[in-house]
């Protein structure tokens, strides 16, 4: 039986990539370990697509919807335009639910300058809670999307924003009553308000005008899964310095108290970004200018190196991202 989350990367190879055999000459990046995007050939554009499925959180649903496929096209230094969503909702679903889960996707939709052009919404008995599904569409001049099979050794990792930001937030929304005998009205409020900071748009555009080794933005898998598929796709190694990653006070309080890895749970709202060495500073200037925090948390290696974590005198090899780590929370309640 297989496990919930994401199927790990062995399982994506062998039964399902394996079989993706057609080729068509506009596709210019086709589906691949850590590849979010799909960029097509449309003469002097490139069209940059993804499409994400929400299906760990209830609350809101409808915002995360928007955010996650959009920043997806973001890791290619590229605005979205459109929005398409597919909504399936459980039998006994009120209109005064669909109405909010609309209402709070149209405000993101609006946030970002991205228009919904289309979709499906329905009631089904094929689910038990709320499941998104929303492709997003992005374009840019031909060859100015990018890629982090462009990363190298001795390019700089910088990741913004804090790790496990959207994990901490669906969990504080999600399980609020479970939460307030431990942490304090001011602790929850501000991590079910990391909600509203799962954006990477803004400073995944930024980066893309001053120019990146490639991007990713830390979803299922957390920071050391981001960091493992952006090497796999370069054919690199890095060493990732534990003690320069941000993790809030109370994602790690959180944390601890369901016994599960920030660095390990989704992180939307940080974008993992590939620096060559002589655009490091320029892209941390520009990002904190904007107003995104941002730390350089490690470098890219030979591959020969392997990928470590490093803190003090401790040096642990990161393994291939699993299941996401949100998914022991949701087993356990």
């Amino acid at each position: 039986m297989l496990k919930l989350g994401k199927l790990d990367n062995k399982l994506l190879e062998d039964i399902v990539f394996r079989h993706i055999r057609h080729r068509r000459p506009e596709v210019l990046t086709r589906p691949g370990i850590g590849d979010d995007c799909a960029v097509l050939d449309f003469g002097p554009y490139e069209c940059v697509l993804s499409t994400d499925p929400i299906t760990a959180a209830a609350a809101q649903a409808g915002l995360l919807a928007i955010h996650v496929s959009c920043n997806d096209i973001a890791s290619n230094g590229v605005a979205p335009l459109g929005v398409m969503l597919a909504v399936l909702l459980p039998k006994g679903t009120e209109e005064g639910e669909v109405r909010e889960l609309m209402r709070r996707a149209a405000e993101a939709a609006e946030e970002l300058d991205v228009e919904i052009i289309g979709g499906h919404t329905e009631i089904t008995a094929a689910v038990t809670k709320p499941v998104i599904i929303s492709t997003a569409v992005g374009r840019a001049e031909k060859g100015a999307s990018q890629n982090a099979k462009d990363m190298r050794p001795g390019d700089f990792l910088l990741l913004t924003k804090q790790a496990g930001l959207e994990g901490t937030g669906i969990i504080a929304n999600d399980f609020a009553q479970r939460l307030t005998y431990m942490l304090r009205e001011a602790e929850l409020r501000e991590a079910q308000a990391m909600l509203s900071r799962v954006s990477v748009v803004r400073e995944g555009v930024i980066a893309g005008r001053i120019g990146t080794a490639g991007m990713h933005d830390v979803t299922e898998g957390g920071v050391l899964g981001a960091v493992w598929e952006m090497c796999e796709i370069s054919g690199t190694g890095a060493e990732i310095w534990e003690d320069a990653i941000p993790v809030a006070a109370v994602t790690r309080k959180i944390c601890a108290h369901f016994d599960i890895d920030c660095l390990r749970l989704i992180s939307g709202g940080s974008m993992l970004i590939a620096a060559r060495p002589e655009k490091k500073d320029a892209l941390l200037s520009a990002i904190r200018t904007a107003g995104t925090e941002v730390a350089c948390i490690g470098v890219v290696q030979e591959r020969d190196a392997g990928i470590f974590m490093v803190s003090c005198d401790t040096r642990q090899p990161v393994d291939p991202p699993g299941a996401d780590e949100i998914y022991k929370v949701l087993e356990r309640v």
